[in-house]
């Protein structure tokens, strides 16, 4: 591989001390406006101020570093990712993404001193949805896209209201739904993502960074219920039970079928049943079981595909209704829409990469990413990904620093070099 420009040691160093103030061991927490994530954006504000990068912060809590340009008119470009984790989770997921940020403006400084066009990090609140129910609460508030029926939603370890979890951060909701957006499509000129990869493909492949494609999007059962008829184990027959744990069996199986003739057609999906269980307070080893409690979690890059399985799982339910003499609630619905990136900014990192002779593939993400709201509105968007090991949302990431000074150096590239162009 060719020699890539050093971050000088400023991405690790962000990272390292980040860990430091939100080790909470097994891993970090970085809750969604909570002291977690506020801890990082606080440490974010520190090294802005390192490059004497001026500061703002939006109705929504997202921080914006600046390094502005000698052309105000000219649509900058914005690097960003998120700084909240799951509950001990791996430090790599979101704030590695804002590492590669910082160490890009240094070295665009370095360069320009001033660029032509302002390049912006972004620091995103509340990526991931394990806090509140609803995806890219950050990324969304930017661009005025979050509802007033959202500020009730509560967080899911605390009961209160993303709004209260909000005044507690020193922002105002109010404002927020009654301010223009802060961010406008075309005063961007780009978003750039740069992310852990969350599965094994980069591992497997021996290759530092990818390229992504495109972004999953996805539909969400969060408080799925099956409810049935209690009874005693040994009293009642097979026939006249309304055993609820037996339907819920019945449901996974049949969508693991469906779920198999997708792949086996090569439309990609993911199905997951993240959180299962009987009421610990009725339940008992001899008693048949009345009610039971999941949520469903189903992705894929295509809208089509998302369709067909939701209105598999409605056809599927049915039918074990009829059967098991049960009935099931899905409860609220939530998701996300599946986005496809910019093929012209996709063709310039891969033409980076080839330039610095750094080995680079092309995936879709199965994830979400805040990259995918920036899409959506019609901001030309790209993502890169860097080799992590391990998985994600878990202790025990393992992304190696020169992986990421490869991410770096196409991130520096991209932005240095189309500083003219439209």
């Amino acid at each position: 591989m060719a020699h890539t420009p050093a971050s000088d040691g400023l991405a690790e160093e962000f990272l390292l001390e980040l860990e430091r103030r939100t080790l909470d061991d097994p891993g970090v927490t970085r809750d969604a406006y909570g002291d977690g994530e506020a801890a990082g954006h606080a440490l974010l504000a520190e090294f802005a101020a390192r490059l004497e990068l001026p500061v703002t912060v939006d109705h929504g809590g997202n921080m914006y570093a600046k390094l502005q340009g000698t052309s105000s008119e000219k649509a900058a470009w914005v690097i960003g990712s998120h700084l909240d984790s799951v509950p001990h989770g791996g430090n790599f997921d979101g704030a590695a993404g804002i590492a590669a940020g910082l160490a890009a403006i240094a070295n665009i400084k370095r360069r320009f001193d001033r660029p032509e066009r302002s390049v912006v990090l972004m620091a995103i609140r509340a990526e991931e949805s394990t806090w509140f129910p609803a995806s890219y609460i950050g990324s969304r508030a930017a661009f005025g896209l979050i509802g007033a029926d959202e500020l009730e939603l509560p967080r899911k370890d605390t009961g209160r209201t993303l709004a209260t979890h909000m005044l507690g951060a020193g922002l105002s909701p109010a404002k927020l739904m009654q301010d223009c957006p802060f961010l406008s499509p075309s005063a961007i000129r780009g978003f750039i993502e740069v992310h852990i990869e969350q599965g094994p493909t980069l591992i497997l492949e021996d290759t530092p960074i990818a390229v992504v494609t495109a972004i999953a999007g996805s539909f969400r059962h969060r408080e799925a219920v099956i409810r049935g008829a209690y009874g005693h184990s040994g009293a009642v027959a097979r026939r006249h039970r309304h055993d609820a744990v037996f339907a819920f069996a019945d449901l996974v199986s049949a969508i693991d079928l469906v779920w198999a003739e997708l792949d086996a057609s090569a439309e990609a999906a993911t199905i997951t049943f993240g959180e299962v269980g009987t009421d610990p307070q009725l339940h008992a080893f001899s008693k048949i079981p009345g009610e039971l409690r999941f949520s469903l979690d189903v992705r894929s890059g295509c809208a089509r595909t998302l369709d067909h399985i939701s209105q598999a799982l409605g056809r599927i339910c049915r039918e074990i209704e009829g059967r098991r003499g049960v009935r099931f609630d899905l409860g609220p619905l939530t998701g996300s829409t599946p986005a496809v990136l910019s093929t012209e900014l996709q063709e310039a990192l891969h033409a980076y990469a080839r330039r610095r002779g750094i080995a680079c593939l092309s995936l879709p993400s199965g994830a979400g990413h805040d990259a995918a709201v920036f899409a959506q509105q019609g901001v030309p968007t790209a993502m890169v990904f860097v080799r992590n090991d391990n998985g994600s949302h878990n202790p025990d990431e393992a992304m190696r620093f020169d992986d990421l000074d490869c991410a770096i150096a196409v991130l520096t590239d991209l932005v240095s070099e189309r500083q003219a162009s439209d």
